[in-house]
């Protein structure tokens, strides 16, 4: 039971961290390795902690279903917003450079925007997909 505790008072000491690691992941995959999916593997690894250590249904109230059922397709529509966007300003799917005036800043806008549209999917499917096989034993 002594473990207990230890665990749950450094979970709650780690948790601004972890999150704070991923931002930095999410942010730093314009310059290097990282990005988008890798943010939200770190980030929804978070929540997976927090379930093992308090249980499914703390992590649960933390990480609402119904947070995670308009995460997945709210990701998906960013990233097909901005390849849109991109389409109606005269550029191609995918191609950056019509975001901003100057290629250089539509280019990191885009990447930014796409990025975050992946972590934002990414956590809420790994996290959600934990839920499903935690959950299917009660």
């Amino acid at each position: 039971m002594r473990l207990d505790v230890i665990f749950r008072a450094t979970m709650k000491i780690m948790m601004p961290f972890i999150l704070v690691f991923a931002l930095y992941v999410q942010f730093h995959g314009d310059f290097g390795p990282g990005g988008g999916f890798q943010a939200g593997v770190i980030a929804a690894a978070m929540v997976i902690l927090y379930a093992i250590i308090f249980g499914l249904d703390a992590a649960k109230r933390l990480a609402p279903p119904r947070l995670l059922e308009i995460m997945i397709p709210l990701g998906v529509l960013i990233f097909a917003g901005v390849g849109a966007i991109n389409m109606m300003l005269g550029g191609n799917f995918l191609d950056y450079s019509v975001l901003a005036h100057d290629s250089v800043h539509g280019q990191e806008y885009g990447i930014l925007l796409v990025e975050g549209g992946v972590l934002i999917t990414v956590a809420g499917t790994m996290t959600a997909i934990f839920y499903l096989i935690a959950g299917r034993g009660r």
